[in-house]
C-alpha cells in the first residue's frame, strides 16, 4: 500500500488565469497551501472558486499561470494522473454508485492497484492478497470517517449527511497528501456539520494532509482554517489567517456591499 503519512509537499497555485469565450473566471490568481494546514477557498457566488477547483484537479486548463504540487508541475496533466500524484477532491452534488458504501470506497483504491486485469480476474494469490489489503484500508478509512457500522449497508439507504460522508471517504481511500474539499457541508443539518468539521479535524491530525476547503458556511471556515484566500469575480481580494480576512474592507464589500462594516458582519 502506499504511504503517504510524511509531510505533504507545497501546493503552490501561480498567477492562473481561466476564460471561457471571453470571460474571464480566474484573473491572476495565486496562493500557497502550507503543508498539513487547512486552506479555504471563499467570496460569493460566481467568484470563481469552483472553477479553481477545477484546475487544481485537472478538469480545466488555465490560459497562463502553474499549479505545482512540490517540484511536479501539474498544469497540464490529465486528471488521473494528477489524482495518482496525490490530489483528491469531492464534488458539491453527491457523487456516489449503487451498492454498499465499501463497494464505493473500494473504488477510491482502484488507482492504487498494482494487480493487472488478467491477474484479478484468475484470481491469483498476488491479486487476492493485494484486494485484501485494500479492503482492510476502506474499511480503517470508514472508521476513521465514522462510516464503519455502515461499511456493508447499501449507500442508497443512508442519510443524506452520510453520503456525503460516503463520498469524502472514498476521496481520502486514494491516499491522498492534498485533499479538496468543494462545499463539504452544504445541504446538511446543524448536527451534520459540526459532525463533519470533527471529522475534518480528525483526518487532517491522523493523516497529516493538506486540506483546501471551498464552503459558504462561514462559521465552519473560521474554525477550521489555519488561512484563508478570498476571491471575487475571479481575483483574490483578501489573503491571510480567519481573523485578518473577516476584518478586511474588501470581503466586508465584496459579501456585504459597499457601506458594510465588521459589525455587520457579526
Amino acid at each position: 500500500m502506499n504511504d503517504r503519512t510524511t509531510t505533504p509537499p507545497v501546493l503552490d497555485v501561480r498567477d492562473v488565469t481561466v476564460r471561457f469565450a471571453g470571460l474571464t473566471a480566474l484573473d491572476s490568481v495565486s496562493f500557497t497551501v502550507v503543508p498539513g494546514s487547512v486552506h479555504a477557498l471563499i467570496g460569493p457566488n460566481g467568484a470563481g472558486k469552483s472553477t479553481c477547483f477545477n484546475v487544481l484537479s485537472g478538469l480545466y486548463r488555465p490560459a497562463s499561470g502553474s499549479v505545482r504540487l512540490g517540484d511536479t508541475d501539474l498544469t497540464s496533466l490529465a486528471p488521473h494522473r494528477i489524482a495518482a500524484l496525490g490530489i483528491a477532491r469531492t464534488f458539491q452534488n453527491i457523487v456516489t454508485t449503487e451498492g454498499t458504501v465499501g463497494d464505493n470506497l473500494m473504488l477510491g483504491r482502484h488507482i492504487l492497484s498494482r494487480a493487472g486485469f488478467a491477474a484479478s480476474a484468475l484470481r491469483l494469490p498476488s491479486a487476492v492478497r493485494e484486494q485484501r489489503e485494500h479492503l482492510a484500508r476502506a474499511r480503517e478509512i470508514a472508521e476513521l470517517t465514522g462510516l464503519g457500522p455502515h461499511f456493508d449497508s447499501p449507500v442508497a439507504l443512508l442519510s443524506y449527511g452520510d453520503r456525503k460522508r460516503v463520498e469524502f471517504a472514498r476521496a481520502l481511500c486514494l491516499e491522498p497528501t492534498v485533499l479538496l474539499l468543494d462545499e463539504p457541508v452544504a445541504g446538511m443539518n446543524a448536527a451534520e456539520r459540526a459532525r463533519t468539521a470533527d471529522t475534518i479535524r480528525a483526518v487532517r491530525a491522523e493523516l497529516g494532509l493538506s486540506v483546501v476547503l471551498v464552503e459558504h458556511d462561514m462559521g465552519l471556515v473560521m474554525r477550521l482554517a489555519d488561512e484563508v484566500t478570498v476571491l471575487d469575480f475571479g481575483r483574490v481580494i483578501a489573503h491571510g489567517t480567519p481573523d485578518e480576512v473577516r476584518r478586511d474592507p474588501e470581503v466586508l464589500r465584496a459579501y456585504l456591499g459597499t457601506e458594510a462594516t465588521e459589525e455587520d458582519a457579526a
